[in-house]
């Protein structure tokens, strides 16, 4: 069968569908970008916001529309919390959520062991008491990691899940509700994992997870993220080891110090901060300080480098903000400072206790201030990027067209240089010039040297 896969959300999600594809590709089925000639397609869906909800029924909808004779299967975050709402979109035969990935072949197969036009018959083993289609569980129960493998092929920057799940409970998130409690992948995993990716010539590989940085606490024995990248030891082809988000409140100068010891870690850490002002961080629940993130960016610069490069993200008009607090934000923005910055409307999120707070903001309000919080950040980063002209840098090249290659340098900042080079190789190149789009990003121009 010819399968395609269809990917919102984050980093985490992009593994488990390439997870997902290659348990599909060893069963001996197909991949294929184009859902129009697919037999069956996956879309495996987010939910971090509402308008991530909303993207995730509109392309099962659409994916409906392009292959209406197509198999439909609605997967991942989404899925699992509303299961009932993906199983009545239109064409959809199979819900899957955020466990048992790894039985994907069992559900695809099974959907045409039962006729096209019965989608009331049984579809592999479901759990659903009342709807057969629907494979989803209590997340909240599982307790141990899923085991997933995924294939990269044709990419040049290789992501590794180790941890799911999170245990913070922030108020305005519904992720737990989605992904369940903390697990920690083994270090025999990891290690595992990390000399296949060795093996395949990759040179840089992404450290992720739902809540990164509680990798281990469920060991219980004192394992940390820094075990983690201790199983990349003697593995020469990875050049580079660079982390997914993280969360500030488990980051200590012990761990900081222990992990400047492996001098392939990426000087770029995406430290998620969501707001500047210790009274909204407080009604958010996010355990620190505005003055304990800034300690935290301070010792990272100490022991990485001065060009660190700090990226976040950060929640504009969370209920009750003020003026103040918001301008507290602008603030502690440039007194970082930030080298990017995402920015995010709130969004309200049922069953959460932001959803329930006094002081919603409207949607005009929050957008009036995320746009502000835009400006600053653009112009962070535009200070950032600007101190790279005239130095030297070691960029991987990720692709190249039209005579020119595209990459990154360790610190994230994207690249351009002016000769077609191999994808998945560092070279070294003089920085000319800083190169903006209409959109606002960013690029350095530059030409190899040596």
């Amino acid at each position: 069968m010819k399968i395609a896969m269809i990917t919102l959300g984050c980093r985490v999600n992009q593994y488990e569908s390439d997870a997902m594809a290659e348990l599909l590709t060893n069963a001996g089925h197909s991949m294929t970008p184009d859902p129009s000639e697919a037999d069956v397609c996956i879309v495996n869906t987010c939910t971090v916001t509402n308008i991530a909800d909303r993207k995730s029924r509109q392309m099962l909808s659409k994916a409906h529309r392009l292959n209406p004779n197509a198999r439909l299967v609605a997967a991942g975050c989404w899925s699992q919390r509303s299961p009932e709402q993906a199983a009545n979109i239109e064409g959809v035969d199979a819900v899957l959520g955020s466990a048992d990935r790894s039985k994907i072949v069992e559900i695809v197969e099974g959907l045409f062991k039962a006729p096209a036009d019965d989608r009331t018959d049984t579809i592999g083993e479901s759990s659903h008491p009342i709807d057969s289609r629907i494979h989803t569980r209590d997340i909240m129960r599982e307790t141990e990691f899923e085991e997933l493998s995924a294939s990269r092929e044709g990419r040049t920057r290789a992501y590794l899940k180790i941890q799911d799940g999170c245990n913070k409970f922030c108020t305005y998130c519904v992720i737990p509700y989605a992904r369940g409690r903390l697990r920690s992948r083994s270090l025999a995993s990891v290690r595992a994992e990390a000399e296949k990716l060795d093996a395949e010539g990759f040179v840089e590989v992404v450290l992720t997870g739902i809540h990164l940085m509680s990798y281990g606490v469920d060991f219980k024995d004192g394992t940390n993220i820094a075990d983690a990248v201790n199983c990349f030891a003697g593995l020469d082809n990875i050049r580079r080891i660079r982390f997914g988000s993280l969360e500030p409140h488990l980051m200590t100068d012990e761990l900081i110090a222990a992990l400047a010891k492996e001098k392939r870690i990426c000087r770029q850490f995406h430290l998620s901060l969501q707001s500047g002002s210790d009274t909204v961080l407080e009604r958010m629940n996010r355990g620190y300080t505005s003055a304990q993130y800034l300690h935290i960016c301070d010792s990272l610069r100490a022991a990485f480098g001065e060009d660190t490069a700090i990226t976040t993200d950060i929640i504009a008009g969370f209920p009750g903000e003020s003026d103040q607090e918001h301008l507290e934000t602008i603030a502690f923005m440039r007194s970082v400072p930030l080298a990017r910055t995402h920015i995010f409307p709130y969004s309200r999120r049922s069953g959460t206790k932001a959803a329930a707070m006094r002081g919603q903001l409207s949607n005009a309000e929050k957008s009036r201030r995320a746009g502000e919080l835009i400006a600053v950040s653009r112009e962070l980063e535009r200070e950032y990027v600007s101190r790279y002209v005239g130095r030297v840098e070691t960029v991987l090249v990720e692709e190249n067209k039209n005579g020119l290659s595209f990459g990154c340098t360790d610190t994230y900042v994207k690249t351009i240089i002016d000769t077609e080079l191999p994808p998945n190789t560092l070279v070294r190149v003089q920085i000319d010039s800083v190169k903006e789009e209409n959109d606002g990003e960013l690029s350095l121009l530059s030409h190899r040297i040596g």
